[in-house]
C-alpha cells in the first residue's frame, strides 16, 4: 500500500464524519491509536475541514464584526495548529528515512512530504464539497453541468497529486532524493516578532 493508499480513505472518513453533525464545534473522536501516523492524519484533516466551514462562516455578509474577529482569531489558531500538524508529519518522515544512504547526485524537492499531503488533504474537501454542488436539487442543470466539470477536474488533480507524492516518498526511500525541512517560522502569531503585538509593550 503507497503513503497516499493509506491516506485517502482516512481523509474522507475524517470529512464524513465530521458532516455527521456539520458543526464547527464537534468534538473530533480520533478512532486511530494516539501518535500514529494514522491518527496525525485523520487530525490534519478534521482541522482542514472544521477551517473550511469557519471559512464559510466568517463570510457571511450579515456576520456581526464581534464575531467575525472572533471567528479570525480561530481562523488563525487553526492555521498555526495545521502548520504544526505537517511539520509532525514531516517528521514521521525524516525518522523512518533516516538511514537512507543519499545517492550522491539526489536531489531536493521543492516541497516536503507532508506539504504535499496537506494539498491532498484540502483535495479531498473540495471533492466532497463538489460533488454536493453537483447532487443539490435546487439548481438548474447549468450550474450541476459546470460543477461536473469542475469535479472531474479535482478527481483528476487528486490522482496527479497522488502519484507525485508516492514517487517522491519512493524517491527519498531510495535516496533519488533527499529531504530538507523548513519550520514555517509564522511571524503574526508570535508577541517578540509582530510589531504590533511587541509595540504594546
Amino acid at each position: 500500500m503507497t503513503f497516499t493508499e493509506l491516506s485517502k480513505p482516512i481523509f474522507e472518513q475524517a470529512i464524513n464524519n465530521y458532516h455527521k453533525t456539520d458543526n464547527v464545534d464537534t468534538l473530533m473522536s480520533n478512532p486511530y491509536p494516539l501518535k500514529s501516523i494514522e491518527y496525525y492524519l485523520y487530525l490534519k484533516c478534521w482541522i482542514d475541514t472544521v477551517q473550511w466551514h469557519l471559512e464559510d462562516l466568517i463570510r457571511n455578509p450579515e456576520i456581526n464584526p464581534i464575531e467575525a474577529v472572533a471567528l479570525k482569531r480561530r481562523i488563525d489558531k487553526s492555521n498555526q495548529d495545521r502548520t504544526d500538524l505537517v511539520e509532525l508529519i514531516d517528521s514521521y518522515f525524516l525518522n523512518k528515512y533516516k538511514n537512507v544512504k543519499v545517492n550522491i547526485d539526489a536531489t531536493i524537492n521543492t516541497e516536503s512530504p507532508a506539504w504535499a499531503v496537506d494539498r491532498l488533504s484540502i483535495l479531498a474537501l473540495k471533492i466532497y464539497h463538489m460533488h454536493k454542488e453537483v447532487e443539490r436539487t435546487d439548481t438548474d442543470e447549468v450550474h450541476k453541468s459546470q460543477c461536473g466539470i469542475k469535479l472531474s477536474i479535482l478527481l483528476e488533480q487528486q490522482k496527479d497529486l497522488s502519484l507525485a507524492i508516492d514517487q517522491l516518498i519512493a524517491d527519498i526511500e531510495a535516496g533519488r532524493k533527499y529531504m530538507k525541512v523548513y519550520k514555517q517560522m509564522k511571524m503574526y502569531n508570535d508577541p517578540a516578532l509582530n510589531p504590533v503585538l511587541y509595540g504594546k509593550k
